[in-house]
């Protein structure tokens, strides 16, 4: 590639599978583009990218890639994408999620990109077993090799990558005290519309106006251990005979529930399965207790979306949950797999609200000083600038300064 142009904007391309990871990181390609980035976005194509690209006012370029192996394809995506790169000539590329990490890294290392991240959102390599599991682990070691740095989402992700020989610890970071973008706490607060929102909510799901509620978001999958958080909520009608279990997503069939399973889910009454939902801030509202008894994460928005809604979460001890739930403090994290400790967790904080309470104001507290997404987003723009100036690339018109309230008002109106 030609030396970039001193004095001009670096160029950054961002790459994920699909477009749908880059509500991961709503808002970052805006705030870099208005930190002085020229941006280009790059997933596979569909609405989802393009919206973001008129959201946040950056290019974009659609390029076909899938969530699994298949090798025709696959190459015929690191083909485009090489030739995305030639084109744009990148100063900086940053790329994520499996599919698009591994091609996006080879074909930035092929163009000799100056400047590679790899950022890691998560390990499925955690819970798979024998080949595809083997396959996984060398694919992530190939991405984290092409690239000079590698963001880690949460601190216990760091630490199972290196663990697991993925990544050396000297080549990686982690962005304050994780997340892979925040949350602006307000799109999700309690305000009185909101709770009138969810009332209403409540009554058109069949849901008793008093009636517990431990609610779920997420996709319907074994990963997110959706079997056991069934197994504990049916042990807990027993105590809670108005207790419904609100689940916020939809089943997939890429690590999919058994289909007995599905059937009792669908079957029970007191279970309400919404589909997927692309806004899920009201339901928040609606729910009592969020449990995610995940198997594996990098760091579950999910978690911080119900503390910022006032809400205590209940979790597994799992890399990633563990960083977004601070035990006894804002919620409980449990032994992976053990229903009964899940079940005794949920079941203290239905049956005592003051405790419920203080918890989910402890969570709101915890998102408004640590997980707000202007801290991501400039630790992002530091490690770019970082890794830009080691290379010798001019970043003279990059300005980190904090973006001023027009900024964020039109990121939050977006969101809405």
């Amino acid at each position: 590639m030609s030396e970039p142009q001193v004095g001009r904007a670096p160029r950054l391309l961002q790459v994920v599978t699909a477009a749908m990871s880059f509500t991961l990181r709503r808002g970052q390609p805006a705030y870099l583009r208005e930190a002085g980035f020229e941006v280009m976005i790059v997933s596979s194509p569909g609405e989802e990218l393009e919206r973001t690209a008129r959201e946040d006012d950056v290019r974009s370029l659609g390029v076909k890639m899938e969530r699994e192996i298949s090798l025709l394809q696959d190459m015929k995506s690191l083909w485009r994408l090489y030739g995305a790169m030639r084109e744009f000539r990148p100063d900086l590329t940053d790329v994520g999620t499996p599919k698009g990490g591994l091609l996006g890294g080879l074909a930035a290392l092929l163009n000799r990109v100056p400047c590679r991240i790899y950022t890691l959102y998560g390990l499925r390599c955690e819970t798979a077993t024998g080949l595809k599991r083997r396959v996984l682990l060398f694919t992530e070691r190939i991405a984290c090799l092409c690239a000079h740095r590698v963001i880690c989402v949460s601190e216990s992700l760091r630490r199972k990558a290196v663990s697991l020989g993925i990544v050396k610890l000297d080549r990686t970071v982690v962005l304050g005290c994780g997340s892979c973008n925040g949350v602006d706490a307000e799109l999700f607060a309690r305000t009185a519309d909101r709770y009138q929102a969810a009332l209403e909510l409540r009554r058109h799901l069949g849901i008793p106006k008093e009636g517990p509620v431990i609610g779920f978001v997420g996709r319907l999958v074994v990963d997110k251990g959706v079997a056991e958080l069934f197994e504990a909520y049916a042990q807990l009608r027993q105590n809670f005979p108005e207790l419904r279990l609100l689940l916020v997503g939809d089943f997939e069939e890429g690590d999919p529930l058994p289909q007995q399973l599905r059937e009792r889910i669908k079957g029970d009454p007191h279970v309400i399965v919404t589909g997927f939902v692309k806004d899920v801030a009201r339901f928040y509202h609606v729910i009592d207790v969020l449990a995610l008894p995940t198997r594996r994460e990098g760091f579950p928005t999910v978690i911080l979306e119900a503390h910022a809604a006032g809400k205590p979460v209940v979790t597994f001890r799992a890399t990633g949950a563990v960083d977004a739930v601070a035990d006894g403090v804002d919620g409980m994290v449990v032994p992976v797999g053990d229903i009964g400790a899940l079940a005794e967790a949920l079941s203290s904080l239905i049956g005592n609200a003051l405790l419920a309470e203080t918890m989910g104001r402890n969570g709101y507290d915890r998102v408004v000083r640590e997980f707000q997404p202007v801290r991501i987003w400039s630790g992002i723009a530091q490690v770019y600038l970082q890794l830009l100036k080691e290379k010798g690339i001019s970043c003279a018109a990059v300005r980190l300064n904090a973006p001023g309230p027009p900024f964020l008002e039109r990121l939050q109106e977006a969101s809405r």
